[in-house]
Protein backbone atom coordinates (compact mmCIF):
# COMPACT_ATOMS: atom_id res chain seq x y z
CA UNK A 1 0.00 0.00 0.00
CA UNK A 2 2.79 2.39 0.92
CA UNK A 3 4.66 1.60 -2.31
CA UNK A 4 1.51 2.17 -4.33
CA UNK A 5 0.99 5.53 -2.63
CA UNK A 6 4.53 6.60 -3.48
CA UNK A 7 4.03 5.72 -7.13
CA UNK A 8 0.73 7.57 -7.25
CA UNK A 9 2.42 10.65 -5.81
CA UNK A 10 5.23 10.28 -8.34
CA UNK A 11 2.81 9.96 -11.25
CA UNK A 12 0.96 13.06 -10.12
CA UNK A 13 4.23 14.97 -9.96
CA UNK A 14 5.17 13.78 -13.44
CA UNK A 15 1.82 14.91 -14.78
CA UNK A 16 2.44 18.33 -13.29
CA UNK A 17 5.81 18.48 -15.01
CA UNK A 18 7.73 18.65 -11.73
CA UNK A 19 9.92 15.55 -12.18
CA UNK A 20 11.14 13.38 -15.04
CA UNK A 21 9.54 9.96 -15.40
CA UNK A 22 12.91 8.23 -15.02
CA UNK A 23 13.17 9.52 -11.45
CA UNK A 24 10.35 7.32 -10.12
CA UNK A 25 12.71 4.70 -8.69
CA UNK A 26 14.79 7.04 -6.55
CA UNK A 27 12.74 9.21 -4.20
CA UNK A 28 14.57 11.31 -1.62
CA UNK A 29 13.02 11.78 1.82
CA UNK A 30 13.48 15.46 2.69
CA UNK A 31 11.07 15.84 5.60
CA UNK A 32 8.71 13.46 7.41
CA UNK A 33 5.96 14.11 4.87
CA UNK A 34 7.95 15.50 1.95
CA UNK A 35 9.71 13.52 -0.78
CA UNK A 36 11.33 14.63 -4.02
CA UNK A 37 12.90 12.98 -7.04
CA UNK A 38 16.39 13.69 -8.37
CA UNK A 39 16.71 14.97 -11.91
CA UNK A 40 19.10 13.41 -14.40
CA UNK A 41 22.04 15.51 -13.17
CA UNK A 42 21.44 14.61 -9.51
CA UNK A 43 19.73 17.82 -8.49
CA UNK A 44 16.75 17.85 -6.16
CA UNK A 45 14.31 20.73 -6.60
CA UNK A 46 17.04 22.65 -8.42
CA UNK A 47 19.81 22.09 -5.86
CA UNK A 48 22.99 20.05 -6.34
CA UNK A 49 24.00 17.39 -3.78
CA UNK A 50 26.69 18.11 -1.17
CA UNK A 51 28.11 15.94 1.59
CA UNK A 52 28.68 16.88 5.21
CA UNK A 53 32.08 18.43 5.97
CA UNK A 54 34.20 17.29 8.88
CA UNK A 55 34.10 19.76 11.75
CA UNK A 56 37.75 18.93 12.38
CA UNK A 57 38.56 20.69 9.09
CA UNK A 58 36.96 23.93 10.25
CA UNK A 59 37.70 26.83 12.56
CA UNK A 60 35.66 29.57 14.17
CA UNK A 61 35.17 32.79 12.23
CA UNK A 62 37.10 35.88 13.41
CA UNK A 63 35.85 37.22 16.79
CA UNK A 64 32.99 39.68 16.57
CA UNK A 65 31.99 38.63 13.04
CA UNK A 66 29.44 35.89 13.72
CA UNK A 67 25.89 36.29 14.94
CA UNK A 68 26.02 33.14 17.04
CA UNK A 69 28.33 30.32 15.97
CA UNK A 70 30.14 30.42 12.63
CA UNK A 71 32.38 27.55 11.62
CA UNK A 72 34.15 27.74 8.26
CA UNK A 73 36.75 25.69 6.41
CA UNK A 74 40.26 26.54 7.58
CA UNK A 75 41.45 27.66 4.14
CA UNK A 76 38.39 29.87 3.60
CA UNK A 77 38.83 31.47 7.02
CA UNK A 78 42.13 33.02 5.90
CA UNK A 79 40.48 34.91 3.04
CA UNK A 80 37.42 35.70 5.13
CA UNK A 81 39.70 37.39 7.67
CA UNK A 82 41.31 39.40 4.85
CA UNK A 83 37.88 40.41 3.56
CA UNK A 84 36.72 41.59 6.98
CA UNK A 85 39.89 43.60 7.49
CA UNK A 86 39.42 45.22 4.09
CA UNK A 87 35.89 46.37 4.98
CA UNK A 88 37.25 48.07 8.09
CA UNK A 89 39.22 50.37 5.81
CA UNK A 90 36.01 51.62 4.20
CA UNK A 91 34.45 54.19 6.57
CA UNK A 92 30.96 53.78 5.13
CA UNK A 93 30.77 50.08 6.02
CA UNK A 94 33.45 49.58 8.67
CA UNK A 95 32.35 47.17 11.40
CA UNK A 96 28.90 46.46 9.93
CA UNK A 97 29.42 43.15 8.13
CA UNK A 98 28.39 40.01 10.04
CA UNK A 99 27.91 36.28 9.45
CA UNK A 100 24.28 35.21 9.67
CA UNK A 101 25.07 31.57 8.85
CA UNK A 102 28.16 29.53 7.95
CA UNK A 103 28.54 25.75 8.24
CA UNK A 104 25.29 23.86 8.78
CA UNK A 105 25.25 20.09 9.12
CA UNK A 106 22.83 18.11 7.02
CA UNK A 107 20.67 17.45 10.07
CA UNK A 108 20.66 21.12 10.99
CA UNK A 109 19.72 21.91 7.39
CA UNK A 110 16.83 19.47 7.68
CA UNK A 111 15.43 21.40 10.63
CA UNK A 112 15.90 24.74 8.84
CA UNK A 113 14.29 23.42 5.65
CA UNK A 114 11.43 21.39 7.09
CA UNK A 115 10.38 23.60 10.02
CA UNK A 116 8.14 26.00 8.05
CA UNK A 117 6.85 23.40 5.55
CA UNK A 118 3.40 21.83 5.77
CA UNK A 119 -0.33 22.55 6.06
CA UNK A 120 -0.99 25.96 7.57
CA UNK A 121 2.71 26.87 7.57
CA UNK A 122 4.67 29.44 5.57
CA UNK A 123 5.41 27.00 2.73
CA UNK A 124 2.87 24.45 1.52
CA UNK A 125 5.43 21.94 0.29
CA UNK A 126 9.13 21.22 -0.31
CA UNK A 127 9.01 22.64 -3.84
CA UNK A 128 8.03 26.09 -2.56
CA UNK A 129 10.58 25.95 0.24
CA UNK A 130 13.43 24.94 -2.10
CA UNK A 131 13.18 28.21 -3.98
CA UNK A 132 14.63 30.02 -0.96
CA UNK A 133 16.40 27.32 1.09
CA UNK A 134 18.28 24.21 -0.06
CA UNK A 135 16.97 20.80 1.01
CA UNK A 136 19.04 18.75 3.46
CA UNK A 137 21.94 17.10 1.67
CA UNK A 138 21.82 19.73 -1.08
CA UNK A 139 23.09 22.86 0.66
CA UNK A 140 26.42 24.59 0.08
CA UNK A 141 26.42 25.36 3.79
CA UNK A 142 27.10 21.71 4.63
CA UNK A 143 30.47 21.99 2.82
CA UNK A 144 31.76 24.60 5.26
CA UNK A 145 32.68 26.95 2.39
CA UNK A 146 29.52 29.09 2.29
CA UNK A 147 28.74 32.24 4.27
CA UNK A 148 25.48 34.19 4.53
CA UNK A 149 26.39 37.81 5.18
CA UNK A 150 24.24 40.22 7.17
CA UNK A 151 24.51 43.71 8.63
CA UNK A 152 24.56 45.11 12.15
CA UNK A 153 22.98 47.44 12.79
CA UNK A 154 20.48 46.35 10.15
CA UNK A 155 19.58 49.48 8.13
CA UNK A 156 15.93 48.59 7.65
CA UNK A 157 17.01 45.45 5.81
CA UNK A 158 16.29 42.04 7.39
CA UNK A 159 18.74 39.15 7.22
CA UNK A 160 18.84 36.95 4.09
CA UNK A 161 16.96 39.47 1.99
CA UNK A 162 17.85 40.84 -1.45
CA UNK A 163 17.73 44.36 -0.01
CA UNK A 164 21.32 43.82 1.16
CA UNK A 165 22.34 44.53 -2.44
CA UNK A 166 21.13 48.11 -2.04
CA UNK A 167 23.26 48.80 1.04
CA UNK A 168 26.85 50.10 0.93
CA UNK A 169 28.15 46.83 2.41
CA UNK A 170 26.16 44.73 -0.06
CA UNK A 171 27.41 46.78 -2.99
CA UNK A 172 30.96 46.39 -1.69
CA UNK A 173 30.56 42.60 -1.62
CA UNK A 174 29.27 42.55 -5.19
CA UNK A 175 32.25 44.62 -6.30
CA UNK A 176 35.06 43.11 -4.21
CA UNK A 177 34.19 39.73 -2.61
CA UNK A 178 35.71 37.79 -5.50
CA UNK A 179 39.05 39.50 -4.80
CA UNK A 180 39.06 37.41 -1.60
CA UNK A 181 38.01 34.15 -3.24
CA UNK A 182 34.24 34.40 -2.70
CA UNK A 183 31.66 34.18 -5.48
CA UNK A 184 27.87 34.64 -5.59
CA UNK A 185 26.27 31.20 -5.89
CA UNK A 186 22.77 32.23 -6.96
CA UNK A 187 22.69 35.29 -9.27
CA UNK A 188 19.58 36.91 -10.68
CA UNK A 189 17.63 34.60 -13.00
CA UNK A 190 19.82 31.58 -12.29
CA UNK A 191 18.75 28.41 -14.17
CA UNK A 192 18.43 26.49 -10.89
CA UNK A 193 15.26 28.53 -10.20
CA UNK A 194 16.65 29.54 -6.80
CA UNK A 195 15.85 33.04 -5.63
CA UNK A 196 18.53 35.70 -6.09
CA UNK A 197 20.71 35.54 -2.97
CA UNK A 198 23.13 38.50 -2.81
CA UNK A 199 23.90 37.54 0.79
CA UNK A 200 25.09 33.97 0.02
CA UNK A 201 28.72 33.57 -1.05
CA UNK A 202 30.85 30.45 -1.48
CA UNK A 203 34.63 30.34 -1.20
CA UNK A 204 36.69 28.83 -4.02
CA UNK A 205 39.99 30.64 -3.48
CA UNK A 206 41.50 33.52 -5.41
CA UNK A 207 43.32 31.11 -7.76
CA UNK A 208 43.72 27.35 -8.23
CA UNK A 209 47.11 27.58 -6.50
CA UNK A 210 45.74 29.19 -3.33
CA UNK A 211 45.95 26.95 -0.27
CA UNK A 212 42.86 24.74 -0.11
CA UNK A 213 41.36 26.14 -3.32
CA UNK A 214 41.76 22.93 -5.33
CA UNK A 215 39.61 21.04 -2.81
CA UNK A 216 36.93 23.74 -2.73
CA UNK A 217 36.83 23.94 -6.52
CA UNK A 218 36.47 20.18 -6.76
CA UNK A 219 33.47 20.35 -4.40
CA UNK A 220 31.82 23.02 -6.54
CA UNK A 221 33.00 21.75 -9.94
CA UNK A 222 29.50 20.84 -11.16
CA UNK A 223 28.00 24.10 -9.91
CA UNK A 224 30.76 26.23 -11.44
CA UNK A 225 30.59 24.63 -14.89
CA UNK A 226 26.82 24.11 -15.23
CA UNK A 227 25.46 26.99 -13.11
CA UNK A 228 28.18 29.68 -12.98
CA UNK A 229 28.28 32.17 -10.15
CA UNK A 230 28.02 35.90 -10.86
CA UNK A 231 30.09 37.74 -9.74
CA UNK A 232 32.47 34.79 -10.07
CA UNK A 233 36.12 34.18 -9.31
CA UNK A 234 37.67 33.92 -12.77
CA UNK A 235 41.24 33.09 -13.65
CA UNK A 236 43.10 31.67 -16.61
CA UNK A 237 42.95 28.09 -15.40
CA UNK A 238 39.21 28.21 -14.87
CA UNK A 239 38.50 29.86 -18.20
CA UNK A 240 40.50 27.21 -20.06
CA UNK A 241 38.70 24.46 -18.14
CA UNK A 242 35.36 25.98 -19.16
CA UNK A 243 36.37 26.08 -22.83
CA UNK A 244 37.66 22.52 -22.77
CA UNK A 245 34.36 21.25 -21.31
CA UNK A 246 32.16 22.94 -23.90
CA UNK A 247 30.26 20.34 -25.98
CA UNK A 248 30.66 20.57 -29.76
CA UNK A 249 28.13 22.81 -31.46
CA UNK A 250 25.88 20.57 -33.60
CA UNK A 251 24.70 23.59 -35.60
CA UNK A 252 28.14 24.84 -36.57
CA UNK A 253 28.58 25.09 -40.33
CA UNK A 254 30.53 22.25 -41.85
CA UNK A 255 33.39 23.47 -43.96
CA UNK A 256 34.06 21.51 -47.12
CA UNK A 257 37.74 21.22 -47.94
CA UNK A 258 38.68 22.78 -51.24
CA UNK A 259 40.35 20.43 -53.65
CA UNK A 260 43.84 21.39 -54.73
CA UNK A 261 43.98 22.73 -58.28
CA UNK A 262 45.16 20.31 -60.94
CA UNK A 263 48.46 21.55 -62.35
CA UNK A 264 48.51 22.40 -66.05
CA UNK A 265 50.78 20.04 -67.99
CA UNK A 266 53.88 21.70 -69.33
CA UNK A 267 54.13 21.32 -73.09
CA UNK A 268 57.43 20.02 -74.35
Amino acid sequence: MRTLLKHLIALAACAAGLIPTLALAAPVQLCVDQIAFPSADGRVLGHLPYGDALTSDMVAAPPGFALGQCLIQRAAAVDLTRLIRATREVPEIAGTLRAVSCYRSIERQRAVFCGPVGPGKLYANALERARVVAPPGYSEHSTGYAVDFGLRPAPGCPDVDACISLTPAGRWLLAHAREYGFELSFPIGNPQAVTWEPWHWRWVGTSPKASGAATARAVFAKARTSFPAKPAVVDTADSWLHIMRQPPNPFAPISTPTAAPIPTPIKP
